[in-house]
């Protein structure tokens, strides 16, 4: 592996670490944007998003040192627990912020307030996402680039553990940018989710916005055994299966943690099909969404 591989591996991970910058830090125009913008400095101000970095930081440089007796596989296993790490901490903060800023506006008051201005409840909505995603982004990518400098260090340091000859900077370098594309479909998955919390806000309180994300996380990633389970011929089970299959969101399809901790190169059409269905799945709720929130009484 030289400077060739290098290259060609920087020109396919550059636009995708590019895809989670801009959504993060992009200033949307108009009304849409200031209320977005607001709903980002509510999120930084919460204590919620220092405390959950603070500590998925240190989670990460603890399994970075700890000894995991894993004969020579440290760092697939520490790949394999990194990443949900990034994805928790990043579900957790949208669905606390959608919960906050949403149902607590609209049972304080302060969402009639503000929208007895020249603001739609589109607008509302499609702000109070765009400034929930770019709080959970915000707090998502420092963690990523402490798992990227971890991956690059710990390459180094087990090769020498194991007595293995010592990979080049390049050679290292293009480990943990195999990561990436992983990381890139943990905010796709957290951009879906989002949507479906802020829809879920904008007519059930906290509690209940928790559970149900909660239970559509866990079905969402067992939509193919549900499916396979349509094999055992009971009529009712195969037709629950593709029901909610075809309503959930396939969350599966995000998880790739398998291939990127053996080091398998992700192809970009798979990525780009995960984008093209995260997108249209965001479009759908935020629809459901409009029409939840059109007619809530917020008097």
């Amino acid at each position: 592996m030289g400077n060739a591989d290098l290259q060609s591996q920087l020109l396919y991970t550059v636009p995708q670490l590019l895809v989670p910058l801009v959504l993060a830090l992009v200033p949307y125009p108009g009304r849409t944007g200031i209320i977005a913008r607001a709903t980002l400095k509510e999120g930084l101000r919460q204590p919620l998003f220092w405390l959950l970095l603070a500590i998925a930081a240190f989670w990460l440089l603890l399994n970075s040192i700890l000894p995991m007796f894993t004969f020579g596989e440290d760092v697939k296993i520490f790949k394999d627990t990194a990443l949900p790490t990034i994805l928790i901490v990043g579900l957790m903060l949208s669905i606390y912020t959608a919960s906050m800023s949403i149902t607590g506006e609209i049972e304080g008051k302060t969402a009639m307030t503000l929208l007895s201005k020249p603001v739609t409840r589109q607008q509302f909505v499609v702000g109070k996402y765009l400034g929930i995603l770019q709080t959970s982004l915000l707090v998502m990518i420092p963690l990523c680039l402490v798992f990227l400098t971890i991956v690059y260090f710990k390459v180094g340091y087990d090769a020498r553990e194991h007595s293995q000859p010592d990979p080049t900077s390049t050679e290292r370098l293009l480990v943990a940018l195999q990561v990436v594309p992983g990381l890139l479909l943990i905010f796709f998955e957290v951009a879906v989710l989002t949507a479906i919390s802020v829809a879920i806000s904008t007519r059930l309180p906290m509690v209940l916005n928790v559970v149900t994300c909660v239970a559509i996380f866990v079905v969402g990633h067992l939509t193919p055994v549900l499916v396979e389970a349509g094999f055992l011929r009971i009529e009712f089970v195969a037709f629950m299966a593709r029901l909610i299959a075809t309503l959930l969101p396939a969350l599966e399809v995000f998880n790739i943690s398998a291939s990127v901790a053996t080091g398998a190169m992700i192809p970009a059409s798979y990525l780009l099909v995960t984008a093209v269905y995260s997108a249209a799945y965001v479009a759908a709720v935020m629809l459901l969404a409009f029409i939840l929130f059109e007619d809530r009484d917020l008097a």
